[in-house]
């Protein structure tokens, strides 16, 4: 391959990459919120926003909040059946309890 065509190659490359940066503010604004309070939202957001957590799994979490107030840590959503630590912990950065 000679310099000329490998020039070409790697600046056809270098924009194609760059192709995903520009169509970055095309993204839609249902996938911008990135946190959800667990206080105040209904099982379906909390299936849709945390990883690990179905439909049941969030029924269980309104449950748990209308029969023991709310929730003042993140942390304490292990506290719910079925809800552990370690799915607290892959959800820690988006769920918000105020």
């Amino acid at each position: 391959m000679n310099a000329k065509n490998l020039f070409l190659t790697c600046i056809t490359g270098l924009l194609l990459s760059c192709g995903n940066l520009v169509m970055a503010d095309d993204v839609p604004s249902d996938l911008a919120v990135t946190t959800v309070n667990i206080n105040e939202a209904d099982a379906k957001t909390l299936s849709k926003m945390l990883d690990g957590v179905g439909m049941r799994k969030a029924q269980d979490i309104i449950a748990y909040r209308e029969k023991n107030g709310r929730f003042f840590l993140a942390e304490e959503l292990s506290a719910v059946k079925g809800i552990g630590r370690t799915t607290v912990r892959k959800n820690e950065g988006k769920i918000v309890v105020n």
